[in-house]
């Protein structure tokens, strides 16, 4: 996106698709800014038609919900990991503005569930507990490239054919990069996946993602439930989660996957488990695959790591530092003053 006249305007570059080139086969439902169809994106070069999922602006969006839309294209752009929906290409002159994803057969997750509860046929523990650590892989990609979701939930991650799950819907994605959090000036979102900073102040980071995470692994393990739906309306789910509330352990849920959801809903963001420290506690449950696709185990996420720990380290070293001056100064000032 590049302003003009102060005005975020599009640009199209090397992701642009020629509108001929895409084929619409079948409806699969709606968006926050438009409806996603099932089709096809011609290969150029080999004339070859590769599937996609294609999310189309609804024809009465605003210019603003345009801008809007095609800002989740961008910022999809920046990221490349197994665990996150890839963006394909998008489809910027003419109407209707597309953009192009890699298709996941099966769905949300969300409908996913719904599916095994209706059949009577839950996921396994084993699945769940592999799901959950595909999720926290694509989020902690995400928290290392500086971004925050801001709505993280079953409905937004989607599952492949093989029952991989991968982190998408970037409509409420945000860049951090600059600043420790992004604070959004009146509430609007989704309440009952938000943490209590969120619900307050209007302050999200990683940290109220990871919140997030854990109702996620609610939702999972109660097979697809809307959190507190027997409970509370939306503005008792506020108060309830200001004042320190959380959700009650799902039925039959064992006790690594509630202990994980309960250190997602610690009331202090500081005191919540980062994606990787989530990813270390699920990695001895992952299956054989998981090491070789995911960010978890790649030089990435390796290179990372050292740099956030050496940063922790220098950040001890100048509080010991300045505790020690502060000392030093104590003992010099306070003689003066007998």
């Amino acid at each position: 996106m590049q302003a003009e006249n102060g005005v975020l305007v599009y640009k199209k570059d090397s992701w642009e698709v020629i509108r001929s080139h895409v084929t619409i086969e079948k409806f699969l439902g709606g968006g926050s800014f438009g409806d996603v169809y099932q089709g096809f994106i011609k290969d150029v070069g080999s004339q070859a038609q590769r599937p996609c999922a294609i999310k189309m602006v609804k024809q009465a969006a605003t210019k603003e919900d345009k801008t809007e839309f095609l800002n989740e294209a961008n910022i999809m752009k920046a990221f490349d990991a197994n665990h996150v929906v890839k963006l394909l290409g998008v489809v910027s002159v003419g109407e209707p503005t597309m953009i192009l994803m890699e298709l996941m057969p099966r769905g949300s997750l969300l409908n996913y569930l719904d599916s095994c509860r209706l059949k009577s046929k839950s996921p396994t523990q084993e699945r769940i507990l592999q799901m959950s650590a595909e999720i926290a892989d694509g989020m902690a990609y995400l928290a290392d490239k500086k971004y925050v979701h801001r709505d993280l939930a079953a409905r937004n991650c989607m599952v492949a054919d093989d029952l991989t799950v991968k982190v998408g819907d970037f409509g409420m994605t945000r860049d951090i990069y600059k600043k420790e959090y992004y604070r959004q000036g009146c509430l609007e979102g989704p309440i009952r996946w938000m943490a209590p900073e969120s619900l307050r102040h209007g302050v999200f980071t990683s940290s109220s993602d990871v919140w997030s995470y854990g109702v996620l692994l609610w939702e999972m393990a109660t097979g697809g439930m809307t959190p507190y739906f027997a409970k509370f309306r939306n503005d008792e789910v506020l108060n309830f989660v200001e004042e320190g509330g959380t959700l009650d352990r799902p039925d039959n849920c064992p006790d690594r996957l509630y202990s994980l959801m309960h250190r997602c809903w610690a009331f202090n963001p500081e005191d919540r488990p980062t994606f990787m420290e989530i990813l270390a506690y699920l990695e001895p449950y992952t299956n054989p695959n998981f090491p070789k696709v995911s960010y978890y185990h790649s030089d990435a996420a390796k290179e990372n790591n050292k740099i956030r720990k050496s940063s922790k380290a220098a950040l001890s070293s100048k509080a010991a530092s300045d505790a020690l001056e502060n000392i030093n100064l104590f003992r010099h000032v306070l003689p003066a003053l007998m």
